[in-house]
């Protein structure tokens, strides 16, 4: 049980600013940014896909509209 309430403890443990600063650095250091290429390779790519999607979702509500309307003329 005292064990426990050390580990929590422990985990309480405030973090100085500056420790924290540090801790930031380091972890932006391990940052690893794409290249210019790869960026544009998957902006184009996302391009592509939406404009896939939405001519998809186009056809999916256009044919769904078409089935609404002609439910509503069968029922009148």
């Amino acid at each position: 049980m005292a064990e426990q309430k050390q580990i929590a403890d422990e985990k309480k443990r405030k973090t100085s600013v500056s420790e924290f600063v540090n801790q930031v650095r380091a972890e932006t250091a391990k940052i690893v940014w794409p290249t210019r290429e790869e960026t544009v390779r998957t902006a184009i790519f996302v391009f592509i896909f939406m404009v896939i999607l939405s001519v998809f979702f186009l056809g999916i509500d256009s044919l769904f509209g078409i089935i609404v309307r002609t439910a509503i003329e069968f029922l009148q």
